[in-house]
């Protein structure tokens, strides 16, 4: 079986920045629904993810080239890179 690394960007998370409240703060403001939450590992932001209406975390990423985010639903462990479309389990 074949070893895979993991990417750079995911490995260089040292300490996990999560969810301050469990809402998608782009979509308080404007107004929308979201399905999933997904947290900033650069900036601590906390966003909607891509099975929402508004893909807000895609979105911030995209702008902001921040690559990683965590999964910040409950019972979920996971990382994932948007640059290099790399997931990790914690």
């Amino acid at each position: 079986m074949e070893h895979h690394q993991v990417c750079s960007h995911i490995v260089a998370i040292k300490e996990l920045k999560t969810a301050k409240e469990t809402v998608c703060e782009q979509c308080v403001k404007d107004g929308s629904d979201w399905v999933h939450l997904r947290t900033c590992q650069t900036c601590g932001i906390t966003l909607c993810c891509d099975s929402s209406p508004m893909q807000h975390m895609s979105h911030h990423c995209s702008n902001t080239k921040h690559p990683v985010v965590i999964s910040s639903e409950p019972g979920e462990r996971w990382l994932y890179c948007y640059i290099d479309d790399e997931m990790a389990e914690y």
